[in-house]
């Protein structure tokens, strides 16, 4: 599903096969979950291959492994150039980047030694991972911020958000909606959340999250078309039953949801503001113009 025999990686400077690349099994990476890393999507657009959101994703790669306290040497310029060439040579286009860092072996708990940067890609031009997703409010909770580094993309996180995603397929759902230690709405097991009601488009305030880059694209598009937005800190009930919901990555795009603990939301979805951000984010990353929506009624 994501290499073939022909499928080519980088490996800390080096341009490889993915099936001969091999990693430590003595590495902290594997044993304490302590590694960060990126999704990253490129598109096909007008103006040819084009990564969306390149520098932030970098970036925030970057200030990854300096929270978690590891070396690390590649510059957000040196991961573009990189990413780019091996998105030419594995010839892709709609593609989901990964790239990760992993540390040497040491069985030690302190920080990294030494640092390894594998990026990876494979094909992804299915759009949308789902749409209109029936979600429960999950009986994990994210990481508390006073324990982890809730703002880096840290490998370890995940295992709550396996958990939560499981438990939530176990019981029928599509997704979970998980809270944070003081019962507000967090996150999704793998995206931010947002709602609309009476015209304002709602999520939650950062602190208990991951900050996410679409997240932030999401504000800006709104910004733009003009759309009322609030982050706040909100319990689950006040977005029960609100007029519209969505979850947001990089992976998902804008994911439209049905209902919350069985408790559908009002509108329609092609009827809402929040269908709209969805058919702007869309525009946006294939690099096209979406400034008509302006003039578009409310509610599409």
């Amino acid at each position: 599903m994501y290499y073939s025999d022909d499928s080519i990686l980088f490996f800390d400077g080096d341009y490889m096969k993915a099936k001969d690349a091999k990693t430590d099994l003595y590495g902290q990476s594997l044993h304490y979950g302590y590694a960060v890393f990126e999704g990253i999507k490129s598109y096909k657009t007008a103006h040819g291959t084009r990564i969306f959101k390149a520098k932030e994703h970098y970036d925030r790669l970057r200030r990854s492994a300096e929270a978690m306290l590891m070396p690390f040497r590649y510059s957000t310029e040196e991961m573009v150039d990189a990413t780019y060439r091996l998105l030419e040579m594995n010839q892709l286009e709609n593609a989901y980047i990964r790239p990760i860092v992993i540390c040497s072996p040491n069985m030690a708990l302190s920080k990294g030694q030494k640092s390894y940067l594998v990026i990876e890609v494979w094909n992804w031009d299915n759009g949308y991972l789902a749409n209109k997703m029936r979600i429960m409010t999950s009986s994990f909770q994210r990481p508390n911020p006073k324990a982890f580094k809730v703002e880096a993309k840290v490998s370890g996180h995940y295992v709550n958000s396996i958990l939560a995603c499981q438990e939530a397929k176990d019981r029928g759902f599509d997704e979970a909606l998980v809270l944070d230690e003081n019962g507000n709405v967090a996150e999704s097991s793998g995206a931010n959340v947002f709602f609309e009601k009476d015209g304002t488009i709602f999520t939650p305030a950062k602190g208990n999250i991951l900050p996410g880059i679409t997240r932030a694209t999401v504000l800006e598009i709104c910004k733009e078309l003009g759309i009322p937005t609030m982050e706040k800190f909100f319990r689950p009930d006040e977005m029960q039953g609100a007029d519209a919901g969505f979850f947001c990555g990089t992976a998902a795009e804008i994911v439209a949801l049905d209902s919350l603990d069985n408790v559908p939301f009002v509108l329609d979805w092609e009827h809402s503001l929040s269908a709209k951000i969805q058919q702007a984010y869309r525009h946006l990353v294939l690099e096209e113009d979406y400034a008509y929506l302006k003039t578009q009624p409310q509610y599409v």
